[in-house]
């Protein structure tokens, strides 16, 4: 079973150094590593080329991390496909620990595992609203991101079924896949921590952008509408987007924000009818 490691990377020369260390020390190699450079213009390349020369180097104008991993899934060759993000690393036995799991439960497409939170070089406590589970998992994907792309190993039939990462979000991409994965597939999940999850840089996504849910929001409308979710998951969906909507309406209203404001007024009155 290959495995292909997909790295996006945008001015992180030296924490993609550190990220890529973790994966050539995995007790179980991947069969390629790509990483796509989103228009870097800190010596990445150069560094590749120096310390790294066996990596798949691919370079992209500034396109945004969902472009990146989407070329990097599309060029793998694969059958399954590891995500790793640049700032974070891997556990020496992460792969192996995924495959072997997977190996005793075929009927899953998908694995993740819990992972260990280092904020500003210290390792802290895992606030328990983002405690991981497994199983069937969609309504525990809706109120935030249940899962982290660097935790995540997935068969690449999954993507030929519910599509590619949606690159007109600037950010929670994940959370739109994820919602996508978990209402067709059950997820695999390892409890004990198998990533190193980095935190506390200024250039984090989830530091760029004021009010988040917003893209959650779009995400939720968008898996609503498709109009294939269950009856029980379309109700949930539907009851987290009126819940995050309301949220994000009273923090625009505050604001002054009168058209934007209004718009999330018609999208509430949308789904409560």
């Amino acid at each position: 079973m290959n495995i292909s490691v997909v790295i996006p990377s945008y001015n992180r020369r030296d924490l993609l150094k550190r990220a890529l260390l973790s994966v050539y020390s995995q007790s179980l190699l991947p069969t390629e590593v790509a990483v796509i450079d989103d228009g870097s213009t800190d010596g990445t390349e150069a560094m590749l080329q120096q310390e790294f020369p066996q990596v798949n180097y691919c370079y992209q104008e500034n396109l945004g991390v969902s472009a990146a991993r989407n070329l990097g899934i599309q060029q793998a060759t694969g059958d399954w496909l590891a995500f790793l993000d640049s700032d974070d690393e891997w556990l020496p036995e992460k792969l192996a620990k995924q495959m072997a799991a997977l190996a005793d439960h075929p009927e899953h497409q998908i694995c993740h595992t819990e992972e260990n939170w280092i904020r500003n070089g210290t390792q802290v406590n895992v606030p328990k609203k983002y405690a991981k589970t497994g199983g069937w998992i969609f309504t525990h994907c809706l109120p935030l991101c249940a899962m982290s792309p660097s935790t995540v190993l997935i068969h690449r039939s999954v993507f030929a079924a519910i599509g590619l990462f949606d690159t007109q979000l600037p950010a929670c991409e994940d959370y739109d896949l994820w919602l996508r994965i978990t209402a067709n597939y059950p997820v695999l999940l390892l409890e004990q921590p198998q990533i190193n999850k980095h935190g506390g840089h200024e250039d984090q996504l989830s530091c760029a952008y004021w009010g988040m849910d917003r893209f959650r929001i779009s995400a939720l409308q968008k898996i609503i509408d498709a109009g294939q979710l269950s009856e029980k998951n379309r109700q949930a969906a539907v009851n987290m987007l009126l819940k995050k909507a309301g949220i994000y309406l009273n923090g625009v209203t505050k604001r002054g924000k009168t058209d934007e404001a209004d718009s999330y007024q018609r999208l509430i009155e949308k789904y409560e009818s």
